[in-house]
């Protein structure tokens, strides 16, 4: 399978870097393009990646084309490869913020899938919505369903719910690294090392969300085994609370939804 990349940007290689280190993908089936030619050229030519000359060509050149630009240019940048999607050719979209209908208006009935994936992705340990439109096929979807899976976890999402899914995968990442960083620094307060303190809390973050998708107890109940009566961990989470952790975290995701949906 011949995949294109219209854009090159910070998700489009976290996906591509992906497949690569899982082999999902071979070097030599990618083509991508990008308004930013030195950036992708470079990039291109250190993965061992087809850097092709214009939008059209990666089109014509790929039999899946992941459009991964602007949503203010994204429906512009479909039109001008219309033609050459020619039969059994189908879209993967990144765009947030257009739905599969914004498509169909200016292109027709073309199979797309469209993704809201997160960083975790360039890891292996991405998570991934997914949704079909009525032209896309059910070995198309399965085929997409399949790529993602191989760099992470997948969901199918109602498209109502993308925003939402945004917040708590998309967004998320960066409130994690931030609450990591807290941790930390609080690790430094107390003697340790940055180094030292960042490393046990990001495994200590990496192991605790590990025992909620392996448990089939909700986080509360794991926090109510890791809470002594009277003990230590009490006292912290009572203190968190009191300065406002669960509403700041609820208020957080709130605004990203928003702004999301631009109403912020």
């Amino acid at each position: 399978m011949k995949i294109g990349f219209i854009g090159a940007g910070n998700m489009g290689r976290a996906i591509i870097d992906g497949w690569l280190k899982t082999k999902t993908v071979a070097p030599t089936d990618f083509y991508i393009h990008s308004a930013h030619q030195a950036s992708y050229e470079l990039y291109a030519q250190a993965n061992g990646l087809h850097a092709v000359a214009s939008n059209l060509a990666v089109a014509e050149a790929a039999d899946v084309i992941v459009l991964a630009v602007k949503p203010n240019i994204a429906l512009h940048v479909l039109k001008s490869v219309q033609s050459a999607l020619t039969a059994g050719k189908w879209v993967i979209t990144m765009v947030s913020g257009i739905d599969l209908a914004d498509y169909a208006d200016v292109v027709g009935e073309l199979p797309i899938l469209r993704i809201m994936p997160n960083v975790n992705v360039a890891i292996g340990a991405g998570m991934t919505a997914l949704i079909g439109n009525d032209a896309l096929t059910a070995d198309q979807y399965a085929a997409g369903q399949k790529l993602f899976d191989a760099i992470g976890e997948t969901s199918e999402v109602a498209e109502r719910d993308f925003s939402t899914f945004s917040a708590l995968a998309g967004s998320s990442p960066a409130y994690v690294y931030f609450f990591i960083d807290a941790m930390a620094r609080a690790g430094v307060k107390h003697g340790l090392d940055k180094a030292t303190a960042t490393k046990i809390a990001a495994q200590a973050t990496l192991g605790s969300a590990k025992m909620v998708l392996a448990s089939d107890k909700i986080p509360f109940d794991l926090i109510d085994q890791v809470s002594s009566p009277g003990g230590t961990t009490v006292a912290g989470l009572l203190a968190m609370e009191e300065a406002g952790f669960m509403t700041s975290v609820v208020k957080g995701i709130d605004a990203t939804i928003a702004k999301e949906l631009g109403d912020a």
